[in-house]
């Protein structure tokens, strides 16, 4: 019995199996690279799914961590925490937002955000507006009010009944959301690019439209950037790359280095909705995680660092597109910037496993889609080296039949 098997058996028989684990144990990361137990060494394209945005260990976090370690790892929001405040400050000089509200992940902000904007209803004297608009295939996150707005029937099974409130409409579809629209709308909430739903993009103009139908119905417009925030794009956060803005936006996944931490952003208007004994989070903003997101993010608004990200992420489709020429089992290749996808005509699965067994880490979502999501600073070189793997892999899936 080699190591990694026996963390494996200590995951299976201590841990709750909410996981369906691969059989590794991940011990160290740097840069782009990451090994198991055994001391074996992988290429990851999955950045602990959009966390690591700039690599494992990056130098300028971890010294960040090692610095606030030592001088206080948490106090209570009952008073002021500087790196908090310094936090929100660049964050809000960076995107539309006013105000942040800090937490501790992507489905502790959606929960802000849901709360938010039903009580800023409230306080717009509409007690009766509730309701929110959410799209199929997005995901927001495991816990109650997340799951409920999560529109996908499968993560929706045994956890019956959801929690009301909720009105599901086509991704993509601006038709379908004008007439979900009733007089128990509060608010729209979506994702920029779709991201466990398929690394699904919209088009150009459908941002751009739900902005304007939100306005003109006196409705809040939600995004929700947890995964796509921080660079992944190709732009800070995805919204700025379709040039609209939301009222409140969710952040979690990158914005600490690979520390825990999420973020709700807001504009004045709705923020003010937020008063003492509203929302809470005991362990949100504390001086850890907070100390690490400012590292990660003077990186990431470093010079060249988001210009790199585009022309890499432009360079790894290309590659894509060429074994899409070459392989009929490929329906499609879709993403922006360094969230993206291969759409195969069959369970992908075992592409995955191919990969890690030569030493590239992937991820399979909706059973036939590929998706990468590596560090942002991947080089060209780490993107050719997948590729023969990946070819290979494809060629033996295409002559594989399916039941």
């Amino acid at each position: 019995m080699n190591k990694n098997q026996k963390i494996a058996l200590l995951t299976k028989k201590h841990v709750a199996q909410t996981y369906g684990r691969y059989p590794i144990a991940l011990v160290k990361g740097k840069g782009t690279r990451v090994w198991d137990k055994d001391n074996k060494q992988y290429l990851d394209f999955v950045s602990g799914l959009a966390v690591a945005n700039l690599g494992h260990c990056h130098p300028a976090v971890v010294s960040a961590i090692k610095k606030q370690a030592d001088k206080l790892l948490h106090i209570s929001n009952l008073y002021h925490i500087e790196p908090q405040s310094q936090l929100a400050e660049q964050l809000t000089s960076l995107c539309f937002a006013d105000k942040f509200f800090f937490c501790n992940s992507g489905t502790e902000a959606i929960e802000s955000a849901i709360k938010l904007a039903r009580r800023f209803s409230f306080d717009q004297g509409h007690p009766e507006r509730t309701e929110i608009i959410t799209m199929q295939n997005s995901f927001h996150g495991r816990t109650m009010g997340a799951l409920s707005a999560t529109a996908q029937k499968k993560i929706h099974t045994g956890f019956q009944p959801l929690l009301p409130g909720f009105k599901y409409v086509p991704f993509n579809n601006i038709q379908a959301v004008k007439k979900a629209i009733s007089k128990k709308t509060c608010a729209i909430l979506v994702e920029p690019i779709q991201g466990e739903g398929g690394v699904n993009v919209p088009d150009p103009s459908y941002l751009k439209e739900l902005k304007s139908l939100c306005k003109n119905k006196g409705i809040l417009l939600i995004f929700d950037e947890v995964q796509t925030g921080f660079g992944r794009t190709g732009s800070l956060f995805a919204h700025q790359l379709f040039k609209t803005q939301p009222d409140i936006m969710t952040l979690a996944k990158a914005l600490g280095g690979g520390v825990a931490i999420g973020a709700l952003g807001a504009t004045n208007r709705v923020m003010k909705s937020f008063v003492p004994g509203t929302h809470a989070a005991t362990f949100g903003g504390n001086p850890l995680a907070c100390a690490a997101a400012l590292a990660s993010l003077k990186v990431i608004t470093g010079k060249g660092f988001l210009k790199n990200t585009l022309e890499t992420g432009s360079y790894f489709i290309e590659r894509l597109q060429e074994l899409a020429q070459e392989h009929s089992i490929i329906k499609n290749i879709r993403g922006k910037g360094l969230i993206l996808a291969i759409e195969l005509k069959k369970p992908g699965s075992e592409v995955v496993l191919e990969c890690m067994e030569n030493g590239f880490l992937i991820n399979c979502i909706q059973q036939n889609i590929l998706r990468f999501l590596p560090p942002l600073n991947i080089t060209r070189k780490d993107i050719n080296s997948l590729m023969p793997v990946l070819s290979k892999s494809l060629s033996r899936l295409s002559t594989k039949k399916f039941k």
